[in-house]
């Protein structure tokens, strides 16, 4: 699993890297599977170099076709891409669509069109049709892909209320207001919505009783109260030598998924350069070592993290021009024939938003070398004291995939 698993990360990392620029002391959550799979529905329909800088962006050409085949997969048509029964993306979802009675995961995206612009092919318009799949384990894993045809000339508060609706009742009613007034302007023509929305309980839940109020330090000066979850259990665990940090792995239902938090040192002045040394040697190479089975032992531990839900937007194409995906945004260069006969479409705005919610049940989510993690002399007990920033992801562990990755500076 490792040609998925790999480039997800490195996109991932690339990702956090761009959107954690001018966001220091700012909350973090994304979905890099989510997006993929947004971005290589948009490659659907892109050709020549647009295409070629959506690959480029989207991870590699090999990644961009396995996601390909994954969508053909799910709406039973593929010419373009060949054999069905090669693995990576599309055996990553058909396990999570396995998951089982503990797990909901819902992974929706909408083509937003202007009225008046056709769309062509055949196949494509297929493709487009919303599907929804329930498994036989009880687990709704839905990959619905739809396309709408609003009139942003002419109706744009129209529109905008129209593609809340769709992601709030998507979403289950957890992402509301995916626009603002004013976001969306008059002028677009294509607007991609990507929302995710998750659902699992803990292997070992936290008992609501033990929940008690303490102090969360922001950083070096300021301090807020929150609810501090705690248990007492046997974790796997892991310790960064180097940067004093700890490395906790949180299973949810049956171990398919875990949340992994990265907990910097807990610097005597409180400050956050912990979580700032984790982010500047944060490879992949660092992060599959630091997360390895190999490197983290099975010890007891005592827990205590922090209530918390988390949500943010995001605008991506800024990000993705400076990823170099350049001409899908610009009329004179954007090549989306394999789309539309309108030479004049272009994509107008690309749209995310992951909402996750941590507390006792388990989790709602609606995303440097040398470094060695070291067996040391342990305590019968590690305490994992959870009171200031960390990153976490959520991962499916058969196949190493990041799902969704974050950073909790705020409760």
């Amino acid at each position: 699993m490792g040609s998925i698993s790999r480039p997800i990360t490195e996109f991932c990392l690339d990702l956090y890297n761009k959107l954690n620029r001018n966001a220091e002391d700012t909350n973090i959550v994304f979905s890099p599977m989510s997006i993929s799979v947004a971005l290589a529905l948009v490659h659907l329909g892109a050709k020549n170099n647009t295409a070629a800088q959506i690959e480029e962006v989207s991870i590699n050409e090999t990644y961009m076709e396995e996601s390909l085949k994954l969508l053909c997969l799910y709406y039973s048509q593929c010419n373009k891409n060949g054999d069905l029964n090669h693995k990576a993306f599309q055996t990553l979802l058909l396990q999570l669509q396995s998951l089982g009675e503990s797990y909901v995961l819902t992974l929706a995206n909408n083509l937003f069109l202007q009225q008046g612009f056709e769309l062509r092919q055949v196949s494509y318009l297929y493709l487009l049709a919303p599907v929804a799949l329930t498994s036989n384990f009880s687990v709704t894993v839905s990959l619905t892909v739809v396309s709408l045809v609003l009139d942003f000339h002419g109706a744009v508060e129209a529109a905008r209320r129209k593609i809340n609706s769709w992601v709030e009742s998507e979403t289950q009613g957890k992402i509301k207001d995916l626009f603002a007034p004013g976001v969306i302007n008059g002028d677009a023509l294509l607007v991609l919505v990507n929302v995710i929305y998750f659902k699992a309980s803990w292997e070992h839940k936290f008992e609501e009783q033990k929940t008690v109020q303490r102090d969360f330090k922001l950083n070096q000066n300021e301090k807020k109260p929150v609810q501090m979850m705690y248990q007492k259990g046997m974790f796997k665990f892991g310790y960064i030598e180097e940067m004093g940090a700890q490395v906790l792995e949180l299973p949810y239902a049956q171990k398919s998924l875990s949340m992994i938090i990265l907990l910097p040192g807990d610097m005597a002045d409180g400050s956050t350069s912990g979580l700032e040394q984790i982010e500047s040697t944060m490879t992949y190479e660092n992060l599959m070592l630091w997360s390895s089975s190999e490197h983290m032992f099975e010890t007891r531990v005592e827990v205590y993290l922090p209530r918390f839900k988390l949500e943010s937007t995001f605008n991506l194409n800024e990000v993705l021009q400076e990823m170099g995906m350049t001409d899908i945004f610009t009329e004179s260069k954007a090549d989306l024939s394999a789309m539309s006969f309108a030479k004049a479409l272009v994509l107008s705005n690309v749209v995310h938003k992951t909402y996750v919610e941590v507390n006792e049940e388990g989790t709602i989510a609606a995303a440097g070398t040398g470094a060695v993690i070291v067996r040391r002399s342990l305590p019968l007990t590690e305490l994992f004291m959870a009171d200031h920033p960390f990153l976490f992801f959520i991962r499916h562990n058969p196949t190493n995939t990041i799902l969704f990755f974050g950073k909790l500076c705020s409760p």
